[in-house]
């Protein structure tokens, strides 16, 4: 008999807007090593968001704006499972195209997804703050 043994392990995944075509070679600012809620040069502010504990694992993310818009989201914890690998591109991209934290839930994904946009929306908050 097989049994599934959920992993400790994270992993981390990160999605970065496409460029603006009006854009006029503004310096990109790289965001590892800093830390949260930094200003880079350029109108960028990197915010972290809260860790959520999920059943599958932790889950956090950190959000990048370029002015008010969000530019790119990277996972900084994310559970170590099929499902949560396959999920996290696709809870990205409708992030960067929703600007929000108003995105669906994907499909045999749904623990991971509630933390991913429980952690989401804490980032949107404390920018706002």
């Amino acid at each position: 008999m097989w049994r599934y043994a959920p992993s400790d392990a994270t992993t981390a995944t990160e999605v970065a807007a496409p460029a603006p075509s009006s854009s006029s070679a503004a310096p990109s600012a790289s965001s590892s090593g800093s830390s949260s809620d930094s200003a880079p040069a350029g109108g960028s502010k990197v915010v972290a968001g809260s860790t959520v504990n999920t059943e599958k694992g932790p889950v956090q993310v950190e959000v990048t704006y370029e002015d008010d818009k969000i530019a790119s989201v990277r996972m900084l914890q994310q559970p170590n499972h099929p499902q949560t690998t396959a999920a996290v591109p696709k809870l990205i991209a409708e992030t960067l195209q929703a600007q929000s934290a108003d995105i669906d839930t994907v499909s045999g994904a749904t623990v991971t997804s509630d933390g991913y946009r429980e952690s989401l929306q804490a980032a949107i908050d404390a920018k706002a703050a």
